[in-house]
């Protein structure tokens, strides 16, 4: 009898977590189902009121008008060079700094830390004038390189990086100082391959929120040829009425490459995160 009712209080239990798990994936999914959904509807059917979810007929043009709204050829090229700088940025400054922190000793570590951990928890809007300020004085605006400035260093890659070396055991490096090696060597050749996991996660991090920034390269950049997908999109919406399936069309264009980033990556982005967040 209690085997009985133990079983079916595990089965309820299964029930309800499996229920909870689906509803949760609906919720997440939904929004890239209407994305597409509305990206097949004409203009009047997608302002409709009450909405309709699947379109009375399917307008393919809308993905022939987004290529002809927006120069696409220019803005993957400009958000595919500011993505892969800001990523080799962030793992070559953020690898050192967090090595340095984790392993190192010197005077002001603790301080000089502190002022990493308050700077990534401040809102990144605070920056944009006084970087935008710095740019414009040496007549860097409306330039690749303006795209690419902000992501130079990383705050969180270094405390991401730091927790990943401080997971490793001294005991290590005490053992490739005793076989000759000096600092540099123990750090290159010794503590940096034993954080690939966490590397492949910040890469996929960095790119991920340098892919998503939408308000710093709609300021230090007006011409359409110099911005990224993500502001180039922000062009489409119109001052009184906005063309939503164009706009829903270039948003499908614009998430085909961190859709193929990921599937390349999502074994590297789960461990890391497991790994880091575990430690």
């Amino acid at each position: 009898m209690k085997t009985g009712t133990m079983s079916r209080s595990r089965g309820i239990a299964t029930g309800l977590t499996y229920f909870f798990l689906i509803a949760g994936a609906l919720l997440m999914i939904f929004p890239f189902l209407w994305m597409i959904l509305t990206s097949l509807k004409s203009l009047s059917e997608s302002v409709q009121i009450p909405p309709t979810i699947f379109p009375a007929k399917i307008v393919w043009s809308n993905f022939k008008d987004a290529l002809t709204s927006l120069p696409f050829v220019n803005l993957y090229i400009n958000t595919i060079i500011m993505v892969l700088v800001r990523v080799i940025c962030a793992i070559v400054f953020s690898s050192m700094a967090g090595y340095a922190f984790a392993k190192l000793h010197f005077k002001g570590k603790n301080v000089l830390f502190t002022l990493v951990l308050v700077q990534m928890m401040m809102p990144s809007q605070i920056f944009v004038i006084p970087q935008y300020q710095m740019l414009a004085k040496v007549g860097l605006t409306e330039s690749i390189f303006a795209l690419i400035f902000p992501g130079l260093v990383s705050a969180f890659g270094t405390f991401f990086l730091r927790q990943a070396y401080m997971g490793i055991p001294n005991e290590i490096g005490e053992a490739a100082y005793l076989d000759g090696c000096n600092q540099w060597q123990t750090f290159t050749k010794v503590m940096l391959p034993l954080t690939g996991t966490s590397v492949a996660a910040l890469t996929i991090f960095t790119a991920v929120f340098a892919y998503a920034d939408l308000m710093w390269p709609l300021v230090v950049n007006t011409d359409i040829n110099l911005m990224t997908l993500s502001s180039g999109l922000a062009t489409l919406k119109g001052q009184f009425m906005t063309n939503y399936p164009v706009l829903m069309a270039g948003s499908l264009f614009a998430m085909i490459p961190m859709l193929i980033l990921y599937l390349i990556f999502q074994r590297q982005f789960i461990e890391g995160i497991a790994l880091t967040g575990g430690k």
